[in-house]
């Protein structure tokens, strides 16, 4: 991948930020070679600021970083989209985009994650979720078995609400599950995508 940095005269390229798990475009910035290189090695974006007038590393000052999944490059070898996961809002006014998008579904799934971690490792007396962690896997599991046994049975019926019930119980003692092992649904995601291939 070798992008065109001679093609406009600040040698300066546009670079999309896409986020990897939504697909929503978060921003556009620009790069120049040093921020090109930075970005490659360090696997978190960098952009070269045009009103700073020096490289800076979205998040280095809120903590927000991009860490790079993908990097791809247009036909015109003059414009990157890099592909991210996100470490929190993108936009300074705390969006998700600087496009004001609002939250997909997808989106709220990650912040389901969010609060299931927070519940794990900041556990209160009055949580169902920290009630889960404190009683450990085997509680977990059995959780997420008798869940799955329960979807089962209401699939075998014609009650919409039953069932969709059911589903979101057990993907959310699902997503438990997967905290407390350590691992996300993007985890799950990527050996899918792999499978897919």
């Amino acid at each position: 991948m070798n992008p065109n940095f001679t093609k406009s005269a600040d040698g300066l390229i546009p670079v999309i930020i896409q986020d990897a798990l939504t697909k929503n475009v978060l921003m556009l910035g620009y790069m120049n070679s040093e921020a090109f290189e930075k970005t490659k090695n360090d696997k978190r974006v960098t952009f070269f600021s045009r009103s700073k007038n020096r490289l800076w590393t979205k998040g280095e000052e809120s903590g927000n970083f991009l860490d790079v999944q993908e990097i791809k490059i247009d036909c015109d070898q003059d414009t990157l989209l890099i592909k991210v996961k996100p470490a929190g809002p993108t936009c300074h006014t705390g969006s998700d985009t600087c496009f004001n998008e609002k939250n997909t579904s997808i989106n709220f799934l990650k912040k389901l994650e969010e609060i299931i971690h927070d519940r794990k490792i900041n556990p209160t007396d009055n949580s169902y979720t920290s009630s889960l962690f404190k009683k450990g896997v085997n509680k977990i599991a059995q959780k997420v078995g008798e869940e799955a046994v329960e979807l089962v049975i209401e699939a075998k019926d014609n009650n919409a609400d039953l069932f969709t019930n059911e589903a979101a119980d057990l993907l959310y003692h699902y997503l438990i599950l997967l905290s407390y092992k350590n691992y996300q649904i993007q985890d799950i995601i990527d050996i899918l995508e792999k499978r897919h291939k």
